[in-house]
């Protein structure tokens, strides 16, 4: 779908329904010809367009630190150490970590008072190392769900080839 056309009334679709218009539209947005922030750019921007999120970006792996990278919503920590704060800790754990409320959340890094709830999901490259980190928040507690964990882990695996 170009972008031009993308005129739809995402609130009205279900979050399972909003799912598969993110995979079927990331496919043929997804470019394997262009470098992987102008992928990132536009994988950010779909996500942030269909379900509405308050922060929706990518941090990626340099050395010790995650750095920032292409993402939706406002501006946000540049830098996070390994193992701090939800991101660094999805990292080290190389696990998605799912958090309700972030303020419950130990060593929660709060680059937004706005941020209630957070979900970090590990990125692989292709040779299977961890690439970085997508890094999704709501203005809501308890916003995500199983669905979102299982359908955040298949998007995060389709950026693979990419990566």
């Amino acid at each position: 779908m170009s972008p031009e056309n993308n005129k739809i009334d995402w609130t009205s679709l279900s979050k399972q329904e909003k799912y598969a218009a993110l995979h079927s539209q990331w496919i043929g947005l997804m470019d394997q010809k262009v470098d992987f922030v102008a992928n990132l750019s536009n994988a950010s921007a779909l996500m942030k367009t269909i379900f509405q999120w308050w922060w929706v970006g990518f941090y990626r792996v340099q050395g010790k630190i995650l750095v920032l990278a292409p993402f939706q919503g406002p501006p946000a920590c540049t830098s996070i150490e390994l193992g701090k704060g939800v991101c660094g800790a999805a990292w080290q754990q190389a696990a998605t970590l799912v958090v309700a409320n972030v303020e419950l959340y130990p060593g929660h890094i709060a680059c937004s008072a706005e941020s209630k709830s957070e979900i970090a999901i590990p990125i692989h490259s292709k040779t299977g190392e961890i690439w970085g980190v997508l890094d999704v928040d709501s203005e809501y507690l308890n916003h995500f769900e199983t669905i979102d964990q299982i359908e955040l882990e298949k998007f995060c695996r389709s950026l693979e080839i990419i990566l």
